[in-house]
């Protein structure tokens, strides 16, 4: 069994490590939306989170959300898609999720427009487009000079929003490259806003982790993907 105390511990500790970050930025604690990392938790520690009043949950593969949301059906939760979404997966993820942080290229977005069209949905579907701002060969994401070019076709997707941009430091162990990536992607979200097409939002920056989320936030973060730090001691 999860100790319910702990996490619940753990939950307060990480909202007052991003409130005093976001005071730090000049910004209010609700300017930033905590995503719990759930994916190397048990079930039990995940409900006991859930209990404790954090209800946007993440997950990195479209597998474990999917078993996760089977097993939490009937819970008020909000599911996050995190990490690499292949185009073979995209048609059951679509159904769940409130927000797919890891829209990697036009060719995926294509494909979650095609299967949000599929599933009927009432609106469409939030995603935020990945970027791979230390634009390391072995990550996924749209190079940064190369969005400006894709917006045009993004805009025409009626079935899914653009609403930010998302973004892993190429560095979390070292705290002046993470803040140097950081700000770069907060900077390349400020150009990209002013020629976006007007159906395009650019208002989330979703970039920060258990390690380097207070840097995230200090640099702009309006939303962290944190793990490990709610789950510590569990």
């Amino acid at each position: 069994m999860a100790d319910v105390r702990r996490v619940a511990e753990n939950l307060e500790h990480v909202r007052d490590r991003i409130a005093r970050a976001a005071a730090r930025g000049g910004r209010s604690k609700e300017a930033v939306t905590l995503v719990a990392v759930t994916k190397y938790a048990d079930i039990d520690a995940v409900r006991a989170l859930i209990e404790a009043g954090c209800h946007d949950l993440g997950e990195s593969r479209p597998q474990q959300l999917w078993q996760r949301a089977d097993a939490l059906g009937g819970t008020a939760v909000r599911w996050h898609l995190i990490g690499h979404l292949q185009r073979n997966k995209v048609s059951r993820t679509v159904g769940i999720v409130t927000l797919i942080h890891s829209c990697d290229s036009t060719r995926l977005a294509r494909a979650v427009d095609e299967s949000a069209a599929a599933a009927q949905r009432e609106s469409p579907l939030p995603v935020l487009l990945e970027v791979n701002i230390a634009e390391e060969p072995a990550k996924h994401g749209y190079a940064p000079g190369d969005i400006s070019a894709a917006l045009p076709e993004l805009a025409r997707l009626d079935h899914l929003q653009i609403r930010g941009l998302m973004a892993m430091a190429g560095r979390p162990d070292d705290p002046a490259a993470a803040r140097a990536d950081f700000c770069r992607l907060r900077q390349l979200r400020d150009r990209l806003s002013v020629e976006a097409p007007p159906n395009i939002k650019l208002d989330e920056l979703s970039m920060g982790m258990s390690g380097d989320f207070e840097i995230a936030i200090e640099e702009g973060a309006t939303i962290v993907r944190v793990g490990s730090a709610l789950f510590e001691g569990v």
